[in-house]
């Protein structure tokens, strides 16, 4: 059977619509999911898309966190359920206390929109073992509050338990500590990115194709989960 990948649609929200196309690409079928509705819908995995959910009052997903939908995806991650924040979802995931850490206003205070080389650290979850450690991709980023922050006893774990996902090569275009780009839970089916490979699908559009494999990895990691 086809994989069903949910993406969740928020006010404000601006990249679902892509991400709901790069499932489609990666050969999953895409299920769009509505903030006000706790109902996943048999959904498989759930991409939390980039945007600006609310209007980013208060805080970056710091209302999102409370959607109705929410509730039911921190629920279904602890039981394993493969969740992706891309931007604004992984600010969300944050705030949902599904991953540690918080995302800040850009060091530089200016909104960044450029291409991005990223290294991934980790290619043990279930949205990067297409991947090889170290391998090198090119993704945009743009964001204006996508400088990744922690405690130091919080980075120094990430680092130690392999839980950092991703980092930017060259330069950092937010001032993330570590110049950390990504993250993972320890289980691994939780990963938050500030870059957007769904915007790195398709030749026409994107900077390459290397976005494709966070979600060709999803399919990958259903393929092999236990029934």
């Amino acid at each position: 059977m086809t994989a069903r990948v949910g993406v969740v649609t928020f006010p404000g929200s601006l990249d679902d619509g892509d991400a709901a196309r790069a499932v489609r690409i990666a050969g999953a079928q895409p299920v769009r999911l509505w903030h006000g509705d706790p109902e996943l819908h048999g959904v498989d995995a759930v991409v939390l898309p980039g945007g600006f959910s609310y209007g980013d009052y208060l805080r970056c997903g710091a209302i999102a966190r409370f959607a109705p939908v929410m509730e039911t995806i921190v629920d279904a991650a602890a039981g394993g359920l493969p969740v992706l924040g891309i931007c604004n979802g992984f600010q969300i995931l944050c705030e949902a206390h599904l991953l540690p850490g918080a995302l800040t206003r850009n060091q530089h205070l200016h909104f960044r929109n450029r291409d991005q080389i990223l290294r991934i650290e980790s290619a043990g979850t279930a949205w990067t073992n297409v991947f090889q450690p170290g391998q090198e991709v090119l993704i945009p980023v743009k964001n204006g509050e996508g400088c990744y922050v922690a405690d130091p006893a919080t980075l120094d774990a990430l680092e130690a338990e392999g839980r950092v996902v991703a980092r930017y090569v060259g330069v950092n275009p937010n001032g993330s500590q570590r110049d950390i780009a990504a993250i993972t839970n320890p289980a691994g089916n939780v990963v938050g990115i500030m870059p957007h490979p769904e915007h790195a699908v398709e030749a026409l559009t994107g900077p390459s194709l290397d976005g494709l494999g966070f979600f060709t990895s999803v399919l990958k990691h259903l393929v092999g989960a236990p029934a």
